[in-house]
């Protein structure tokens, strides 16, 4: 039956209350009936001390819900008790320290807690120096009521500020763990966009060339086959240009998967040999090169510069060859262009990409972004966009499909990979001046 009863107590607050309440009357009625001399006081008959000791354990039935009116209640008991002359002990009034611990681990407001308790303190002091009797020590009327007033207050409001510090810490936890999934999420998001940009980038250009070097294949089959072989050479080089360029993108993301999960440690000692093993990006040193592969398909290319060239950032770097290679592609897969033209200008900060055809009559498709579909833009406009930079792609003004591209240079391109490379850590933010411009 005991053990039923403390269980009960422990999973119910009503029955804490309730057996609180019971255990305070137990001891604040015995501790009302006497006076500083621990002789009975004459001068009150004993039922009153009942009376106020029941009022204040019950009132305490209610410190949950409603703390003021508990405290009230209980205040109201006390100073009627000292009116009648008894003294104010630690067993008298216990009641009114556990309303004032409910009311002050239940009020946050600073201010109205320091009202509250301020005020029942001047109000029992008071009325025991007024009430009590002329030989009680002005100590015991005065420090002894205080003391019992701020030492449950006192406690009431370290156990809320801890309650809400764990509170607080537990709350940062939970939103920790979810911007780290977050972040989780996006970097996963972020690393599949970069691998399908890049396959998407490597197998383009050497599909579109293969596809149109069969067709032209196919055509001189019927009419020139003294040019065979050669169009049979040029086709068996695009493929295995396509099989090494796609063998080397595979074997980088590999070499960079492999590398963020081992150790900085491990990453020094083998950092030469990995190095050493890790493929060359393209650029624009190889733009001659890429020029040259679309000749076999039909396409003439020029190339012009315009102003002092100047070193670009690997990534930028890799982004114009890139955009080149998509733009020229995108000529031989949707375009009868014969010429396209390819114009690199430089200026202090940055670099100006053209890639413009000659307006030949459509093949399949008008050259506009809405109808073209596919990925191919949208990969070149989020390239451009990765480096700090903008694109812009639609109908030249001379005729035929123009991209432009702006990229930036020197300190603007290297404050843009810095932003980047500290917000590929988890948890971390871009400075607001490395922000990818609108375009």
């Amino acid at each position: 039956m005991i053990a039923n009863w403390q269980r009960r107590v422990r999973s119910s607050p009503r029955a804490r209350d309730t057996t609180t309440a019971l255990l305070l009357f137990a001891v604040s009625f015995p501790g009302s009936l006497y006076v500083a001399t621990g002789s009975p006081d004459p001068a009150a008959p004993w039922w009153t001390a009942a009376l106020l000791s029941g009022v204040s354990c019950t009132a305490l039935l209610f410190h949950r819900d409603h703390p003021r009116t508990a405290l009230a209640l209980t205040t109201a008991a006390a100073v009627t008790s000292a009116a009648q002359g008894r003294l104010l002990t630690v067993l008298s009034l216990g009641p009114l320290m556990v309303a004032l611990y409910s009311f002050a681990l239940r009020t946050e407001h600073n201010a109205l807690r320091r009202s509250y308790v301020f005020g029942v303190a001047a109000l029992l002091m008071t009325t025991e120096v007024i009430a009590g009797p002329a030989d009680r020590p002005l100590d015991l009327e005065t420090v002894g009521p205080a003391a019992w007033v701020l030492m449950p207050t006192a406690l009431g409001s370290a156990v809320r500020l801890r309650s809400a510090y764990l509170d607080a810490v537990r709350a940062r936890a939970e939103h920790a763990e979810r911007t780290r999934e977050e972040e989780a999420r996006r970097r996963v998001a972020e690393e599949r966009l970069r691998i399908a940009r890049e396959l998407h980038d490597v197998t383009a250009q050497h599909l579109a060339l293969a596809n149109a070097q069969a067709g032209t294949l196919a055509h001189l089959l019927r009419g020139q086959p003294d040019q065979v072989h050669e169009i049979l050479a040029d086709l068996a080089t695009t493929t295995s240009a396509a099989l090494r360029e796609l063998k080397a993108t595979v074997g980088l993301l590999r070499h960079e998967g492999t590398k963020d999960t081992k150790g900085t440690e491990d990453t020094e000692e083998s950092g030469e040999s990995e190095d050493a093993s890790s493929p060359t990006a393209p650029g624009l040193a190889r733009l001659a090169d890429l020029t040259a592969s679309f000749r076999s398909a039909g396409l003439d290319v020029t190339v012009s510069t315009e102003g002092e060239p100047q070193q670009l950032t690997p990534a930028a770097d890799l982004t114009a060859f890139r955009i080149v290679q998509e733009a020229l592609t995108n000529v031989t897969k949707h375009a009868a262009a014969k010429t396209a033209r390819v114009r690199l200008a430089y200026s202090h900060d940055r670099l100006t990409l053209t890639v413009a055809d000659d307006g030949g009559a459509l093949r399949s498709a008008p050259p506009t972004p809405q109808v073209r579909g596919g990925f191919g833009l949208v990969g070149m406009r989020e390239r451009a966009q990765s480096v700090g930079g903008r694109l812009r792609a639609g109908p030249g003004p001379g005729g035929g499909f123009e991209v432009r591209a702006e990229l930036p240079l020197g300190e603007t391109a290297l404050a843009r990979e810095t932003a980047l490379a500290i917000r590929s850590r988890p948890g971390a933010k871009p400075p607001s001046a490395a922000r990818p411009s609108s375009t």
